[in-house]
């Protein structure tokens, strides 16, 4: 599993085994959408840890990165556009384990809350 966490991205069926591990303790990272209230209202990844959304980057984008430098923090959004864009924000800042989570929701399997 982690492995998975040491690319850059991750798709769809990556990230459902991520998720399995972290509930069993054997992996470690945030999941953060950066989708808008009413998506993430409309459903969500079971196991997401906070919303983020990326209209309101400038306000959480620093506090967010700083908090953050030296965990694993996976991102998604619908199709995997802005969660690509955030990551590489981080990444343009040092952030050294921003995970791009590929294919967003639309390509998501797993488990998804309401």
């Amino acid at each position: 599993m982690q492995t998975l966490l040491q690319q850059h991205e991750i798709n769809s069926e990556e990230l459902e085994k991520l998720l399995e591990a972290r509930a069993e303790g054997k992996a470690d990272f945030l999941l953060v959408d950066v989708r808008e209230d009413m998506e993430y209202d409309a459903g969500h990844i079971k196991g997401v840890d906070m919303l983020k959304p990326t209209t309101s980057f400038q306000q959480w984008a620093h506090e967010l990165l700083t908090q953050t430098k030296d965990k694993k923090v996976i991102f998604t959004c619908r199709t995997g556009s802005r969660s690509a864009q955030v990551q590489s924000v981080f990444k343009q800042n040092g952030h050294n384990g921003a995970v791009n989570h590929y294919g967003g929701i639309v390509t998501y399997r797993g488990a998804v809350e309401r």
